[in-house]
């Protein structure tokens, strides 16, 4: 006697699956106090950047509406004082924060999409094709990234969208590397074999058994890279090559260094921007540590 599935069982079943991974996941994550510290911190920025429309509006951005004078003080009204143009440096910051914000995730998510592109492609092919790739990948290891980011970012426009390419481009080697190795080691296994044998393609294998396998690696390096991303952002604008018409943390320091606020003692100027860059840095490696440690059975879930 045959017993036929009820239509939407095997759906049920998978999101069974994945709903019972992602709470085994975060039952493991949670065990990590610096993974929570950092998940709260950015938590918190988050909501900040995207309120910032209805927290500060805007018009904090205006330099011909400025409300205050240049390079005020702390003060009740101005809590974290005024730039060399009398805008809110506190407005300025939260505005900043989602161009800063914005621009980490989707240069990481860019370059450990290159990254994870090169690498499975370079271990599941191996031969001619996988030593040009690996020749590439450590020509980019080599050459410093952020000089490679300056001299994309000076021969472009200045925009967001470049400074994106120019860290995306540059930074996907590390990626590359340890998702050819996890290819290789997957691949080596006996159902990758058999799937062969029952005349699986490349495509096939790729898609369906290799990428699940090295998620858990890509995501991990995701959250990592998005620290190293916001940080190579804000010293491209820190050197002038960001976009001049958005406001982000590094472009407060680079206003602050031409108004002299190093010189001049303005520490109200530099202070805020490089603190809130080192917090969402710290914020996002605690969290990278953390999925790392759970998702990687070498480094165990405590």
């Amino acid at each position: 006697m045959t017993t036929t599935a009820a239509p939407g069982t095997s759906g049920s079943l998978a999101w069974a699956r994945r709903r019972d991974s992602l709470v085994r996941f975060w039952r493991a994550y949670r065990t990590h106090r610096a993974g929570l510290y950092g998940l709260a911190g950015l938590a918190l920025i988050a909501l900040i950047a995207f309120t910032a429309p209805l927290t500060v509006g805007q018009d904090v951005q205006s330099v011909t509406s400025a409300p205050g004078s240049a390079l005020e003080s702390p003060s009740g009204r101005f809590p974290l004082g005024t730039d060399q143009f009398g805008r809110s440096l506190l407005g300025l910051l939260i505005w900043g924060a989602r161009i800063s914000l914005a621009v980490g995730l989707l240069a990481a998510a860019l370059s450990v999409a290159i990254g994870t592109l090169v690498g499975i492609v370079a271990g599941h092919y191996g031969g001619w094709l996988s030593t040009v790739l690996m020749r590439i990948t450590d020509w980019f290891l080599v050459m410093p990234t952020l000089v490679l980011a300056i001299v994309l970012a000076t021969v472009m426009s200045h925009s967001v969208w470049t400074v994106i390419l120019a860290i995306g481009v540059t930074s996907w080697p590390t990626t590359a590397r340890l998702v050819r190795a996890q290819t290789i080691a997957v691949e080596s296994r006996p159902y990758i074999e058999r799937t062969r044998a029952l005349g699986g393609g490349h495509g096939h294998i790729m898609t369906r058994h290799v990428l699940p396998n090295v998620m858990p690696l890509v995501l991990a390096q995701t959250t990592l890279g998005i620290s190293n991303a916001i940080l190579t952002e804000a010293t491209l604008a820190f050197l002038g090559l960001g976009d001049p018409t958005v406001v982000s943390w590094g472009g407060m320091l680079q206003d602050a260094r031409e108004a002299g606020a190093v010189s001049s003692g303005h520490w109200w100027y530099l202070a805020p921007p490089g603190i809130a860059i080192a917090l969402v840095a710290l914020s996002f490696t605690l969290c990278g540590r953390a999925v790392e440690a759970v998702l990687n059975p070498k480094l165990g879930a405590r």
